[in-house]
């Protein structure tokens, strides 16, 4: 079953690759990160493929080419270390995050997910991460500022709060948009925020506050 697994990891990294992906760090994180521990039972033969699924409680595990896509535009502006994660969800992303930055802060609102994320990372011997159960709106204010930022849901607007805690230089990527989404690169300069559309996606919405 193992080899199964890495035969069909193998296989959404190179369809990673063809979709333009090119960090090789990256790609590597995701072949490393088994997909299916992040999975329920009845969806595992799914692990594996580009798309997003179900992990209850009204989530999904985003779709592996967006994981990448987000962990690599962060990579390209210079990102390495204090990366905030807004939404922990599965764990999935976190696990990628983990192995690519030295030190990972993830806000999860729903208090059953975080408890199974924080397992999964820990199977995985991955425990550069600090979790909170939090609004994700809010952030994280006591460990700010952050060099990175990356939401894995939709904010109907730019959150506010977010913004203030990017060190100078950090970037924050995430989807804006209710109805129409798109995946959006802020980087703070100075103090001064630029702006840049990177594609539309289709994410769970950026809910405010926790859920116990």
């Amino acid at each position: 079953m193992l080899n199964n697994y890495q035969r069909s990891a193998d296989k959404l990294v190179n369809s990673l690759r063809a979709q333009g992906v090119q960090d090789e760090a990256v790609l590597q994180a995701m072949l490393n990160t088994p997909r299916h521990l992040f999975i329920d039972d009845v969806l595992k033969h799914k692990s594996y493929e580009n798309t997003a699924l179900p992990i209850g409680q009204g989530q999904t595990i985003s779709q592996p080419y967006i994981v990448a896509k987000m962990t690599e535009v962060l990579r390209q502006v210079g990102v390495h270390d204090n990366v905030l994660e807004v939404g922990t969800g599965s764990g999935y992303q976190t696990a990628i995050l983990a192995q690519l930055f030295d030190k990972v802060f993830s806000i999860e609102r729903i208090k059953a997910l975080q408890w199974q994320a924080k397992r999964r990372l820990h199977q995985l011997d991955l425990y550069n991460v600090s979790m909170k159960h939090g609004d994700g709106w809010q952030g994280w204010h006591s460990k700010a500022p952050f060099h990175g930022i990356i939401v894995t849901a939709a904010a109907s607007v730019v959150p506010e709060s977010l913004l203030a805690q990017l060190a100078d230089g950090g970037a924050m990527i995430i989807p804006v948009g209710v109805d129409e989404q798109i995946l959006t690169l802020f980087v703070n300069q100075g103090g001064k925020i630029s702006r840049q559309d990177i594609a539309a996606v289709k994410f769970v919405p950026l809910v405010a506050g926790p859920i116990s």
